[in-house]
């Protein structure tokens, strides 16, 4: 058996590539929209790909089951569990708790655990080969390294109401009747890894054991001592902030994202031909350099998406294709650059990146505005606005400051003054100059604190 995790490290996502090698046939589990480097692992190994499917109705990023699907003929397999308002709404065969699926020696064995989404599937693998039991599970947003999936994105992402208390409840009676009654040895592959808003306390390890979760995990004593409520209670309490993108990936995978087929190489553009699209507001900017040479200078209505690393978290928080859909056009070294730019921001759903330029040069600029520590107390603003998560602001913040995290800004507007000034801060900069960019271009007086709130503290300055 060939089991391979493709981990994006942007989202702190993990895909499963599982192959037998004697009948040369493979599974992709929760595979991501740039599908290329699963068609790369099947050449690589002599396979084909022949069924698709995902653990859940995802929300942090846009799933590529039907890219993939496309791209190679395979079945696509999808959960039906959940109920009638937890149905996928494109064609795939439904999978339910005990369905099974065959690969040369391989089985692969669904297993309903409801909790962080009502339709929420693990899936048990057993290496014929070898055993006649499974050895491997793959949870996906269910048990992770050290943690596990939170309950409330149904209230944070897709609108319900008080869902988390339920789906508390359904992640304790999961883990009790199907995870903790699981051998010990069985192997566990979760979706994400440290980094990921899917939880609270992620583990940064790709893999844990029923066993040692059993033993060492946060929630065992819980499970051990049968105390449900103390279990919801710390389950639910500190998670972070959703992004407000979420609610979109949730809609756009329950529904079926669009498939894309090949891609069109990007255009290059060269100065005046970009500078001639801007002036006819046909295009938007995104400049992929760090805050501080963005301070320094930087196109005007720009987005800041500082470098592919966090290309598709950063990009989902300034730019919505809901609501417009002008093509973006990526600073980029060169076109290989470029391509990572728009792999990533596929990951997210935003499919409007037509092109790049190597180059700011000739382009109407502008310098941001920018104000010191020492220099806010006397500063006119009609808001002090701390992007940060709501953990870090309960933590210490500026007196006085309004707290939105950064991924929620643009779908908050109506909470925002427009009669002055805004001055904004995160931690050390990053988030700040992203989240800033995109008020500004949503016509946003905004003035970014000089070293956010590091260079506050640094000072001995007040706090909360």
């Amino acid at each position: 058996m060939l089991l391979e995790r493709i981990y994006d490290e942007d989202l702190a996502q993990a895909g499963y590539f599982i192959g037998c090698q004697a009948k040369g046939e493979a599974v992709v589990v929760d595979a991501r929209r740039d599908v290329r480097q699963y068609l790369d692992l099947a050449a690589k190994h002599g396979m084909t790909i022949t069924a698709v499917t995902e653990t859940h109705i995802h929300a942090d990023y846009l799933s590529g089951t039907r890219e993939l699907a496309e791209a190679t003929g395979a079945r696509i397999y999808v959960s039906g569990e959940g109920g009638a308002d937890w149905q996928y709404g494109f064609e795939a065969e439904r999978l339910h708790h005990g369905d099974r699926l065959a690969l040369g020696n391989i089985t692969v064995e669904a297993v309903h655990t409801p909790g962080h989404t009502p339709e929420h599937l693990s899936f048990l693998i057993t290496d014929g080969a070898f055993a006649d039991a499974p050895g491997y599970m793959l949870t996906g947003d269910f048990v992770f390294s050290g943690d596990l999936g939170r309950p409330d994105l149904l209230d944070e992402a897709a609108g319900g109401v008080d869902t988390r208390f339920g789906g508390a409840k359904q992640i304790f009676q999961s883990l009790k009747k199907s995870f903790l009654t699981l051998p010990d040895h069985v192997q566990v592959f979760p979706g994400h890894g440290s980094g990921s808003a899917c939880g609270k306390a992620l583990g940064a390890l790709p893999s844990t054991s029923v066993g040692y979760e059993r033993r060492f995990a946060w929630w065992a004593g819980y499970l051990e001592r049968d105390d449900e409520q103390g279990f919801v209670d710390e389950l639910l309490d500190g998670q972070p902030d959703a992004h407000a993108y979420f609610g979109r990936m949730k809609r756009q995978n329950k529904e079926g994202p669009a498939v894309l087929g090949p891609l069109a190489p990007l255009h290059r553009y060269e100065s005046a031909e970009l500078a001639a699209a801007l002036e006819a507001d046909r295009v938007v900017v995104v400049d992929t350099r760090g805050q501080d040479e963005v301070h320094a200078g930087t196109v005007a209505g720009s987005l800041n998406v500082p470098g592919v690393a966090k290309a598709a978290s950063f990009g989902a928080w300034v730019y919505d294709p809901e609501r417009e859909t002008t093509p973006l056009v990526v600073l980029a070294e060169d076109s290989e650059v470029a391509d990572q730019f728009r792999d990533h921001l596929l990951r997210v759903g935003i499919d409007t990146v037509t092109g790049y330029t190597t180059s700011l040069d000739g382009l109407p600029m502008t310098t941001p505005e920018m104000i010191g520590p020492d220099e806010l107390g006397s500063f006119e603003a009609s808001m002090v606005l701390d992007v940060r998560n709501k953990t870090e602001h309960a933590d210490g913040h500026i007196p006085g400051s309004e707290q939105l995290s950064g991924g929620r800004v643009l779908w908050n507007l109506d909470r925002l003054p427009t009669d002055g000034p805004i001055v904004t801060y995160c931690q050390s900069g990053v988030r700040n100059s992203v989240a800033a960019s995109a008020l500004r271009r949503a016509g946003y007086r905004v003035v970014e604190l000089e070293g956010s709130y590091a260079a506050w503290s640094e000072r001995n300055l007040a706090t909360v």
